[in-house]
């Protein structure tokens, strides 16, 4: 039974450690597709299409795991707040909020895909 149990509470620290290990390469991989999809969204110059690229950004960065979520959730707070204080709408940066929670929970970014964008992106 001790035997058991030691196995079990080894099995369960190196699972932490092993997470706590890859969390900063998973956020410097979202943050990677963060730039990604801004990149795009700056090429495509596409009319009504920063919501998709909002929700891809964050949904690619989510797919990393913790370390791609925390990233996507803290660049996209900042983005926002930035811009909300900038004067530059409150309106939108709240609905730009709305694509990234979408793309942060893992729902397809698609759901946001305007009519017509080019498959590229």
């Amino acid at each position: 039974m001790r035997l058991l149990l030691a196995t079990l509470l080894l099995a369960f620290v190196v699972g932490i450690q092993a997470q706590w290990y890859m969390f900063p390469v998973e956020a410097a991989q979202g943050a990677g597709d963060m730039w990604h999809a801004y990149s795009d969204m700056k090429e495509a110059n596409w009319k009504n299409s920063d919501k998709y690229f909002h929700a891809r950004g964050n949904y690619d960065a989510a797919q990393r795991g913790p370390g791609g979520r925390w990233v996507a959730e803290v660049i996209s707070d900042a983005r926002e707040n930035w811009q909300g204080n900038s004067g530059r709408g409150h309106e939108d940066s709240a609905a730009d909020q709305v694509a990234n929670r979408w793309g942060q929970e893992g729902n397809d970014p698609n759901h946001f895909r305007p009519a017509g964008l080019p498959d590229k992106y």
